[in-house]
């Protein structure tokens, strides 16, 4: 099945200039959504994972199947101020300025084995502070998964330190 055909490109969203890559017709096509979490189960299914991670908001959507396809947890690591118990936080640098993540304090155990999950790799820097709030925690990254990216950004670029798989890539940012 071609994955890349089932995800919409809207042009000049949210900016003039921006490929806007809407996996939302992927994820309401069965079909298409059946089989990127069969994917990428089958790309991490014999690596040691005793969470998975996602990040808000479409990390969910993906990462909440596939924990269960693995048979664990899922962990929830969201923009700030949105999780209501206490929370240990990592800030990064965005285009202009710097925003915030968060994760519930009790999410991640020490020497925890965590894949961290997002629909999209950009310029990384979301799942950059992502990991590093993960190994804060003292948990260990068995790898990071995405359902698109852009290598055009270089996001792989600022994430060597860990495994990275991607399903489907699109030329351009």
């Amino acid at each position: 099945m071609d994955l890349k055909s089932a995800i919409r490109t809207i042009p000049d969203f949210p900016k003039k200039g921006i490929m806007f890559r809407d996996v939302t017709t992927l994820i309401k096509n069965y079909p298409a959504f059946n089989e990127s979490i069969d994917r990428m189960y089958e790309l991490i299914k014999d690596k040691k994972i005793d969470a998975v991670a996602g990040i808000e908001s479409r990390g969910f959507v993906f990462g909440a199947p596939l924990a269960l396809r693995l048979g664990v947890g899922f962990v929830l690591i969201r923009k700030k101020n949105k999780l209501p118990g206490e929370t240990i936080s990592q800030e990064y640098q965005l285009e202009y300025g710097t925003d915030k993540i968060e994760v519930h304090k009790d999410a991640i155990t020490q020497g925890q084995n965590v894949l961290l999950i997002d629909d999209l790799l950009a310029t990384g820097g979301t799942m950059g502070a992502a990991a590093e709030l993960v190994e804060k925690m003292g948990g260990n990254i068995s790898s990071l998964m995405f359902l698109v990216e852009l290598p055009d950004l270089k996001g792989r670029d600022r994430l060597t330190r860990w495994p990275v798989h991607s399903l489907v890539e699109f030329e351009g940012d």
